[in-house]
């Protein structure tokens, strides 16, 4: 029988301190009864001899030190799962927010989920189609990849969140598929948004919502991606769905584990952020993949924000070293009302050659894409010597080239929120595009292939 404890040593922020305490676990959920009637729920984040630091979800505010009964569980984070969680809106923790009642399953679930075995792993194969030109010509999504979106502060990152959870689709429709979206720490106009823009795209019932905002207790935000995953597991490796997990803001998740760590007085690494950030991450990241032998997959498509816009920041580069590629949003193609502002030339998808070309997309979708990064790369360079001698003194190739960089961010990057674009047509509008420029400048495509499209 576990001990109940009736007097808390101390209270730091969201952290309480117990002295005298036996038996204890790290991430040990615990109960705490107030004398306000108010029930919370805590989680044991750090242990020294016989003191304990747990972290209150709900926080500690009207929080009694000498009335309050805290009893400890003996168990880890757990929460109920079914099928019936598609469709659903839950909080940060797990707990449904929809008025559709609670979730009642005999099987309960631990939020830290299991790390896949290496071995166990399949290579990802095959594509997630999201009906972004950008994305699935140039950065294609393969389903069980990591592929991060690279934001910055006030750049329409929620929007491609949303159009991509309303549009994505597997090529075989025949096969089970849901999305996953968790939104991390943001505002209630945003919470209001997504909301509306599924139920508005008729695609709700397929949705499971996780949904943390910035009015919620801070350390619920270190929860909300594990809830999220932990459902994303079991509609993927026990029920046989492919799924998409959608999250944003990764930074949100990363602000309250070092607003935590350093309530828990520890040694700061990087710009504050704990020494762990990197695991911690990795602890997300690596839940994602396909398991040989399960029919379900996950595929993790997070979103951060960069501080300043700064690639080099903590959280985009420690990502880069875990995920497998990124997509970057531009802040200049924002400002000449590019959207998506999709920066197309460091933007890349390293899994991308094992989901695309003959018996997945199109026989000419490579040759494509390697045409359209060099063609754009060339653009970089005219637009900068054009700036030195004038666009009437380019040469005739290079004016081609201008014309052609025009027309790519305009029609090919370029495209209402609203609109689905099939890989097919994607492709048949990059051929468009490539046709402005010289035959003898499109180098990256095989002669068979541009004899036929060309």
């Amino acid at each position: 029988m576990r001990q109940e404890y009736l007097q808390i040593d101390k209270i730091e922020g969201p952290l309480i301190i117990l002295e005298g305490v036996d038996n204890a676990s790290y991430g040990e959920i615990i109960h705490i009864n107030s004398d306000d009637g108010k029930k919370r729920m805590g989680k044991v984040i750090k242990i020294e001899d016989e003191r304990v630091i747990a972290q209150v979800f709900e926080g500690t505010q009207g929080l009694s030190r000498y009335n309050s009964a805290i009893k400890f569980t003996g168990k880890p984070f757990e929460i109920n799962i079914s099928k019936e969680v598609l469709g659903r809106t839950f909080n940060g923790v797990g707990k449904p927010i929809d008025q559709g009642g609670e979730i009642y399953s005999k099987d309960t679930f631990n939020i830290n989920g299991r790390p896949i075995n290496p071995v166990a792993r399949s290579y990802p194969r095959d594509y997630i189609q999201t009906g972004v030109s950008t994305i699935d010509t140039l950065t294609t999504l393969i389903k069980g990849q990591k592929l991060p979106i690279f934001s910055g502060n006030g750049l329409p990152h929620n929007e491609l969140a949303a159009q991509i959870v309303r549009q994505a689709k597997l090529r075989d429709s025949e096969k089970k598929f849901a999305v996953v979206f968790a939104a991390i720490g943001i505002k209630n106009d945003d919470a209001a948004f997504f909301k509306s823009s599924f139920e508005d795209a008729g695609v709700l019932e397929n949705v499971v919502m996780f949904l943390n905002l910035a009015d919620d207790p801070i350390v619920e935000r270190i929860s909300t991606p594990r809830c999220a995953l932990t459902v994303a597991e079991y509609l993927a490796f026990e029920q046989g769905y492919d799924i998409l997990v959608v999250m944003t803001d990764i930074t949100s998740y990363c602000e309250a584990l070092r607003e935590i760590s350093s309530a828990r007085e520890e040694v700061p690494s990087r710009k504050g952020y704990p020494g762990y950030l990197y695991s911690d991450l990795a602890t997300l990241y690596e839940r994602a993949g396909v398991i040989s032998g399960k029919e379900g997959s996950i595929t993790y498509l997070p979103i951060l924000t960069m501080p300043n816009d700064d690639i080099s920041h903590p959280i985009p580069d420690l990502t880069g070293y875990i995920t497998e590629g990124q997509i970057v949003l531009g802040r200049d193609l924002h400002r000449n009302n590019v959207y998506p502002p999709v920066s197309v030339l460091p933007s890349l998808s390293r899994l991308m050659k094992d989901g695309i070309g003959e018996g997945y997309t199109r026989d000419d979708h490579p040759d494509v894409a390697n045409q359209l990064f060099a063609s754009y790369s060339k653009v970089q360079d005219v637009r900068a010597l054009a700036q030195i001698i004038g666009e009437n003194d380019l040469s005739e190739v290079d004016q081609k080239i201008l014309e052609f960089g025009r027309a790519f961010e305009k029609q090919f990057v370029t495209q209402h929120h609203t609109e689905e674009r099939q890989i097919s047509h994607s492709i048949d509008l990059a051929w468009d595009i490539l046709r402005i420029l010289p035959k003898s400048e499109l180098d990256r495509i095989d002669d068979e292939i541009l004899d036929k499209h060309y």
